[in-house]
C-alpha cells in the first residue's frame, strides 16, 4: 500500500481500463442499454462531434428510463451526466480517487487531447493504493 511519503506514484495510464465504450449523443437509450448488456460494462462515454461531453451508466438508464418513464428511444444527450468529469492519463491515482469521492462518482473517463483513452472504476483501483 502506497503512503504519502512513498516516492513511487501510481499513474492512471498504468492502471486504467483501456476498453471504453462511446456513442454519439443522438443514439437511443435502448441501443445503449443493449450495448452495455452485450459488453458486460457499466458505462458509455457520450460524444458530440467526436468530443466526449457526458457519460451514461447502467444506473442512469435504470433510473431515468424506468423510474422516470422516459421513452426507450430517448437520445443519450437527454439522460447523460454532464459536464463530463474526467482526468488525464498522467493523473496520480490518489488524486483521481479524491476527485471521484468529492464528486460522488465511481467511473472516471481518462481523456487525452479530446480522445477517450480509458476508464477508471473506483472498485478496481481502490486496492492498488
Amino acid at each position: 500500500m502506497a503512503s504519502d511519503s512513498d516516492p513511487i506514484q501510481l499513474w492512471i495510464k498504468e492502471n486504467m481500463n483501456s476498453s471504453v465504450l462511446s456513442l454519439h449523443s443522438t443514439v437511443p437509450a435502448s441501443d445503449a442499454a443493449k450495448l452495455l448488456e452485450d459488453s458486460k460494462t457499466s458505462a458509455i462515454v457520450v460524444l458530440e462531434n467526436q468530443i466526449p461531453v457526458g457519460i451514461v451508466t447502467n444506473k442512469d438508464l435504470m433510473i431515468k428510463i424506468v423510474a422516470h418513464s422516459y421513452p426507450l428511444d430517448t437520445p443519450l444527450r437527454r439522460i447523460m451526466a454532464t459536464p463530463l468529469i474526467s482526468i488525464s492519463p498522467d493523473t496520480d491515482i490518489k488524486e483521481a480517487l479524491e476527485l471521484m469521492a468529492s464528486k460522488k462518482i465511481r467511473k472516471l473517463p481518462v481523456i487525452n487531447n479530446d480522445e477517450v483513452v480509458g476508464m477508471i472504476i473506483a472498485s478496481e483501483i481502490a486496492n492498488k493504493i
